[in-house]
């Protein structure tokens, strides 16, 4: 089993990435594979809109990494988005990764159905809730399963290293990913 953690931070290494970590140890504890995607070193350009993936299962332009990313999406058992929160929502690379994603998936369906999903954010002061719902729609509007913890999926910081002092938030993605890692072993039996 594999579940690939995307951060969407412009901060290569950042809070976004310390907690899409967190989650991963909880994983790697049980022996699921893990595998962090920083779109800080990735160019995913918008989506055009254009509809041309129909039934080709994946972007058919391919100047820059999306299609990389996408299938590595499609090749895993499980998703964890991660975004800092930028205006009040996620950044402008998660949202780039998710127009596109999403456009493909709802012109192919099926490609991301029943694969277990989480979504964290790295706060500073608000728009947390926001960012958690929009990686979460995307997930839903795409049959994928989510996964949930003790109270909404987001740490809070500032400057990288910040979220490590917010011992509720790095509680809850602990907690995150011991569910994550229940809820893969359960549907894996199930086979």
């Amino acid at each position: 089993m594999k579940v690939v953690g995307i951060s969407g931070s412009s901060r290569k290494n950042g809070n976004t990435a310390i907690i899409i970590k967190t989650v991963f140890e909880e994983l790697n504890r049980v022996g699921i594979e893990t595998e962090l995607i920083q779109l800080a070193d990735i160019d995913i350009q918008p989506c055009r809109a254009c509809f041309a993936c129909k039934g080709k299962r994946n972007c058919v332009f391919k100047r820059d990494r999306f299609s990389d990313v996408f299938n590595r999406m499609v090749d895993a058992d499980g998703i964890i988005l991660g975004s800092p929160v930028y205006s009040a929502d996620v950044s402008s690379k998660m949202k780039a990764l998710l127009d596109r994603g999403g456009v493909v998936v709802a012109t192919n369906p099926g490609l991301l159905r029943h694969k277990v999903g989480a979504s964290v954010a790295a706060v500073r002061r608000a728009g947390g809730l926001t960012a958690v719902d929009t990686m979460n729609h995307f997930m839903l509007n795409k049959e994928m399963i989510v996964v949930g913890s003790t109270y909404w999926n987001m740490v809070y910081g500032r400057e990288i290293g910040d979220v490590m002092n917010d011992e509720e938030g790095m509680a809850n993605m602990r907690n995150l990913g011991h569910n994550m890692a229940w809820l893969l072993k359960r549907l894996d039996k199930q086979g």
